[in-house]
C-alpha cells in the first residue's frame, strides 16, 4: 500500500497536553493540506491507520494538529517520527519544471558527459533549499537540488543529468 502513497509531512512531536501533534510539513501546500476536515495515513504497528484533522492552527509555518482519537499526551507521543501520508492521486498537480520528492527518488544520476554517478535514495532539506542524496559506487554523495547543477532533471525516464562543480563529487569520499 505504501507505494501508493505520498508523504506531505512528518509529524515531529506532541504538543500540549490534549493529544495535539506538531507537524513538520512536506508540502508547498500547508494550509490547503493541513485543514479541518482532511485525512491522512499512517503507518502504525505494522498496518495502515487513517487520522482525520479536527482542528488546526499554524505556529510559525508548522501546522499543530488535533487528530481525531488522539486525545491524551501520551497518545500523540506515539505518533512523534510517523509520516503523514495521502494517496498519490491526492497530490496537487504541479507546474512544470518542478517535482515531488518522491518523483526523484529511484532516478540515475549521471554528469552531462555521461559518467554514471549513482542512485538517487532520497531528497534531504527544506523546500526551499534541497538536496540529492546519491548512493554510488564510492558512498553517498550530496547534490544540491538547483538549476545550475541539475541540468536535466526527468522523472518519468528516472534521469538526472547534473553538472557538478569541480570536487563535489569527492566531498564525501
Amino acid at each position: 500500500m505504501e507505494a501508493n502513497l505520498a508523504a506531505v509531512g512528518r509529524i515531529a512531536r506532541a504538543h500540549g497536553n490534549h493529544g495535539q501533534v506538531i507537524v513538520d510539513p512536506d508540502t508547498d501546500f500547508p494550509r490547503e493540506r493541513f485543514r479541518p476536515g482532511a485525512t491522512f495515513i499512517v503507518e502504525q504497528d505494522g498496518g495502515f491507520v487513517s487520522v482525520q484533522v479536527v482542528d488546526v492552527r499554524f505556529q510559525h509555518d508548522r501546522p499543530i494538529l488535533t487528530l481525531s482519537g488522539v486525545h491524551t499526551i501520551d497518545a500523540a507521543e506515539q505518533l512523534a517520527g510517523r509520516e503523514l501520508m495521502v494517496p498519490m492521486g491526492e497530490l496537487t498537480p504541479l507546474p512544470a519544471g518542478t517535482f515531488y520528492r518522491h518523483e526523484l527518488v529511484g532516478c540515475g544520476v549521471e554528469t552531462a558527459d555521461g559518467k554514471r554517478v549513482g542512485v538517487v535514495s532520497s531528497v534531504e532539506g527544506s523546500m526551499a533549499i534541497s538536496r540529492l542524496v546519491v548512493e554510488s559506487a564510492n558512498g553517498e554523495v550530496l547534490v544540491p537540488l538547483v538549476r545550475d547543477i541539475c541540468r536535466v532533471i526527468d522523472p518519468a525516464g528516472k534521469r538526472i543529468v547534473i553538472d557538478p562543480p569541480d570536487g563535489l563529487l569527492d566531498l564525501n569520499r
